[in-house]
């Protein structure tokens, strides 16, 4: 680990402060346990304990769905009586708890309902300390969220990779178990790193007001924006969302995964969309600031559309690679095409969406507001529960192409705001300026 001294005396570790380093680790530890346990669930109820396809869809659409939901409250609960840290630390025990109980058949509800609990106060309390690190005018900060979130793709990425193949080759109940041993390294990260985090705050935020003394909230023209974005986005993740649902029983039912008299485990695919972020991320901050410093750059809601349009050609490729087929399964090749594709798509949509959220906040209802993002998630995992009940009734390629047609209309309405979007703009900050996110990159939980 190489530590620099900035000026002014400041210690650090890679050029920022210690303590990014500290929640970089204990977020990719925390991403590591969830997307470990998640890529084994699926497999889990149908395989081991035999529960019907379109029931283990409605499970794994619920808990995902009440992953995203509680972080709502837990920020709630953290900001007014908790505190960051110990909602961190109470949530990390909560779920590592939760991933435990995973290894005990009868308590399968139960432990998913424990690991989403702690969640809800770990996920919100995080990255909100990242910002004490940094005085405002600190020309790292912007950056800070890109490594960051580096984390959140790192620990995806290897999530499958070692619980899944643990699970698929030695017991399912190794691979829960090693999610839970990841969760408790990343709460050891975080406890034994304490001394180099910001000390705790929770002093009110100022209060935004007008040239007469009036605080300023929303005013109903935004309102009605993010709640149309959140049904679109709602709309959107309904197909994304099959990629741990349908799309994960394909890989196992439907593709041909030996290369070179190797069998690739099933698992092991979930990994390529984390590995795709972090690789095509840089190519297209780059671009896009091309395209801002040549004045062509797409609005957020254009970029959305554009996100929606390239997963929607994601599903045609594999409802294409199902209908031709030969002996009953597609080549492997066709399943990672389809997750480049796919992972293009969502660098194009979540964090542009998330960036609007934030721009577009009250200063008193930061948090409040994009916390609400996590509704789209929630609401959208439960639709994608509704959606992948029909995987059975269905042969794939309809299916795909069912997806296909739910991302194109998902687009079709985003573009559609794209023009109350900059109205909306123009009246908050004087202009329809391009609001995109180019600082931030989207997680396996964004």
């Amino acid at each position: 680990m190489t530590t620099t001294l900035v000026p002014g005396g400041e210690k650090t570790w890679f050029g920022q402060p210690r303590g990014l380093t500290v929640l970089f680790l204990t977020n990719m530890w925390e991403q590591f346990s969830y997307y470990g346990m998640r890529a084994l669930l699926v497999y889990y109820m149908t395989l081991e304990l035999l529960i019907e396809q379109g029931m283990s869809s409605y499970i794994y659409g619920t808990y995902t769905a009440l992953a995203y939901f509680t972080p709502i409250f837990g920020g709630i609960i953290a900001d007014r009586w908790l505190g960051k840290r110990r909602a961190v630390i109470l949530g990390g025990t909560i779920m590592a708890l939760g991933h435990f109980l995973m290894a005990f058949e009868p308590m399968l509800y139960i432990a998913l309902g424990t690991i989403a609990l702690g969640n809800g106060f770990f996920l919100p309390s995080l990255p909100s300390q990242i910002n004490d690190l940094y005085a405002a005018d600190d020309p790292r900060r912007p950056w800070a969220y890109n490594i960051y979130y580096v984390g959140v793709n790192i620990g995806g990425f290897l999530a499958p990779l070692i619980c899944g193949t643990l699970g698929e080759f030695y017991g399912w109940h190794y691979g829960f178990g090693a999610a839970g041993i990841g969760m408790v390294i990343g709460l050891t990260i975080y406890l034994l790193g304490g001394k180099y985090l910001p000390p705790e705050t929770r002093e009110p935020a100022p209060v935004e007001a007008d040239e007469g003394g009036t605080w300023q909230g929303f005013d109903r023209a935004t309102l009605m924006l993010l709640g149309a974005l959140l049904l679109a986005v709602t709309l959107f993740r309904s197909a994304y969302e099959q990629v741990g649902n349908t799309v994960a029983l394909w890989a196992n039912e439907g593709v041909d995964r030996t290369a070179f008299a190797f069998e690739i485990p099933m698992t092991w695919f979930q990994s390529l969309n984390p590995m795709i972020v972090i690789l095509l991320t840089p190519f297209l901050l780059a671009r896009w600031r091309r395209q801002a410093e040549a004045g062509t750059e797409h609005s957020p809601l254009q970029k959305m559309a554009i996100g929606a349009l390239v997963v929607a050609c994601a599903y045609v490729l594999l409802a294409f690679a199902a209908a031709i087929q030969q002996d009953g399964q597609a080549s492997w090749i066709w399943l990672v095409a389809f997750f480049v594709i796919l992972t293009t798509g969502e660098l194009y949509i979540l964090p542009n969406g998330l960036g609007i959220f934030a721009r577009l906040a009250p200063q008193r209802l930061g948090a409040s507001t994009v916390a609400s993002w996590f509704f789209a998630i929630f609401t959208g995992s439960l639709a994608g529960g509704l959606v992948g009940s029909f995987w059975s009734d269905l042969t794939p390629a309809i299916y795909f192409g069912l997806l296909a047609g739910i991302a194109i209309a998902a687009a079709i309405v985003l573009r559609s705001l794209d023009a109350p979007a900059r109205r909306v703009f123009a009246a908050r900050f004087g202009s329809d300026e391009r609001i995109s996110d180019t600082k931030g990159q989207p997680g396996a939980d964004i």
